[in-house]
């Protein structure tokens, strides 16, 4: 695993082919100027013979110690700081060490080894004193060079931890997003499963009341009701069993999922209801078009919602069933039932569907209304009714 120093300096890490090159660039750019500071130092006089090999010998030390400034950055300074005072051939190479500490340390750490080669300096420049600027210019011009090295350095090194910042920001956001929509895909999947369940739950409860209470059936219609009830029941297993599967995996498998059903599936859901003995009126008043297929699965799982609860809740009530296009060019759905008589038996619920059919219909821009209410008869009824968005390309 990569490590990070204080500013980013990376240890242990490869080098990347574009650092190579830099740092190959640094090596020749603080040879080439220690050479022609030789130079002019032997036209000069300043440094001849034995002493100016020595110095070009430290130089060349200094000038290969760059190589290793990425991994060891104040390291290889201190080093240059322990060869200035000796010769000033290493100028270059000191400016690209102490920019590099600038680049990956802390001011703290910036300022106390720029301040070192400042002091490093002040023998050399006493001990040669530069003929043109002397020992004030020389120490002037040494203080101006170091600086404007910790500056750049200390602008890549803000550069650097504001874009860190910045991907790290952009991670937290990423990893949020992904967060998000993981629960509203596993919402969806949670009011799949109490539509599903809830329905198929409700039919075999019915068909086992049926058994219970009535004793005079005979045994074709007692081995019919329990064929249905095991059908039933293994159709919710089945049913169950797939979105556990979904919500143990990761969240692109709810792809997997079946084709959730429509408007087109509404004579099968009808037929399925009607076999519990449950009378079911449908007026279907829609025109012949399509319906996109996320609001006709909006207006399927109303109806179906409205035939559970009635049998839940209203067992042996007539329900009606209808589907119209109003005025406005709105699908609307309404599911009516008549009341449970007082004391008669009642399917036990989380009163959690009613709440998850309205989350599902705004979802889709519609809504929902729902209670009692006195019919133009004046009887009680529960009234469940859903107005969706019918598009403009399916009008009519």
């Amino acid at each position: 695993m990569e490590k990070t120093g204080d500013g980013g300096a990376r240890r242990g890490s490869r080098r990347s082919l574009r650092e190579g090159v830099v740092d190959l660039a640094g090596i020749g750019v603080a040879a080439l100027v220690a050479m022609e500071s030789a130079g002019t130092a032997e036209i000069r006089g300043i440094v001849t013979g034995a002493t100016l090999f020595f110095a070009l010998i430290l130089s060349a030390i200094g000038c290969l110690a760059l190589w290793w400034r990425r991994r060891w950055p104040v390291g290889v300074a201190l080093l240059l700081a322990a060869i200035i005072p000796i010769t000033e051939f290493v100028g270059a190479a000191v400016l690209i060490a102490v920019y590099t500490v600038a680049a990956n340390r802390r001011w703290p750490v910036t300022l106390a080894v720029a301040g070192l080669h400042v002091v490093a300096f002040v023998p050399y420049s006493i001990h040669r004193p530069d003929p043109d600027l002397g020992v004030p210019g020389a120490n002037v011009l040494s203080v101006a060079l170091l600086s404007v090295a910790v500056a750049v350095g200390g602008v890549v090194r803000a550069r650097r931890e504001k874009d860190a910042v910045l991907r790290e920001r952009a991670e937290v956001e990423a990893r949020l997003h992904l967060d998000r929509v993981r629960v509203l895909e596993r919402e969806r999947i949670a009011r799949e499963m109490h539509d599903v369940l809830a329905h198929r739950i409700s039919l075999v409860s019915l068909h086992a009341g049926a058994l219970e209470v009535r004793s005079d059936l005979s045994p074709e219609e007692i081995a019919r009701a329990a064929r249905t009830i095991r059908v039933g029941a293994h159709e919710a297993l089945e049913d169950l069993r797939e979105i556990l599967g979904v919500l143990r995996a990761a969240p692109d498998a709810a792809d997997g999922l079946r084709p959730q059903p429509g408007l087109t599936d509404l004579d099968r859901l009808v037929a399925e209801v009607r076999a519990a003995d449950t009378t079911v009126e449908v007026e279907d008043l829609l025109p012949d078009v399509a319906l996109p297929a996320s609001v006709s699965r909006t207006a399927y799982r109303v109806v179906q919602e409205g035939l559970t609860n009635a049998r839940k809740h209203a067992p042996g009530a007539r329900i009606r069933v209808r589907l119209d296009r109003t005025p406005d060019g709105e699908l609307r759905v309404r599911v009516r039932n008549g009341l449970a008589p007082v004391g008669g038996p009642v399917v036990p619920g989380a009163r959690h569907g009613l709440a998850g059919l309205s989350e599902r219909v705004g979802l889709a821009g519609g809504r929902l209304e729902h209670g009692v209410r006195h019919t133009t008869d004046g009887d009680l009824v529960f009234d469940l009714a859903a107005r969706l968005p019918w598009p403009a390309a399916g009008g009519s």
